[in-house]
């Protein structure tokens, strides 16, 4: 019998589900859409990749080196009503230097 380490397998938002709750699943799908984007709000995110706090998403996804930017503004939600102070994240093209 071998003992073969595995690769460290990346998600891919093609493998990863809505119905997918996970940390890692939710950030896979949140990165991918502000690559594919450049930007999402507080309520896409919610609507679109099923994330229920995305603020937290963004927070762990800084922490691994990603630079994401956020704009707080007042937007309408679905039915219309106008929300001060929701966030709107945007991807840079650079990655931040994280330290350990």
């Amino acid at each position: 019998m071998t003992n073969k380490k595995k690769a460290d397998q990346q998600a891919s938002p093609k493998k990863t589900p809505l119905h997918d709750t996970s940390g890692s699943a939710q950030r896979t799908r949140l990165l991918a859409y502000l690559r594919q984007h450049g930007s999402i709000n507080t309520f896409e995110a919610i609507r679109l990749l099923n994330i229920v706090r995305p603020g937290a998403r963004i927070s762990e996804l800084r922490a691994k080196g990603h630079n994401i930017a956020t704009h707080l503004g007042t937007l309408k939600d679905d039915q219309g009503r106008e929300h001060q102070g929701v966030a709107t994240y945007y991807l840079s093209a650079c990655a931040i230097e994280v330290s350990a």
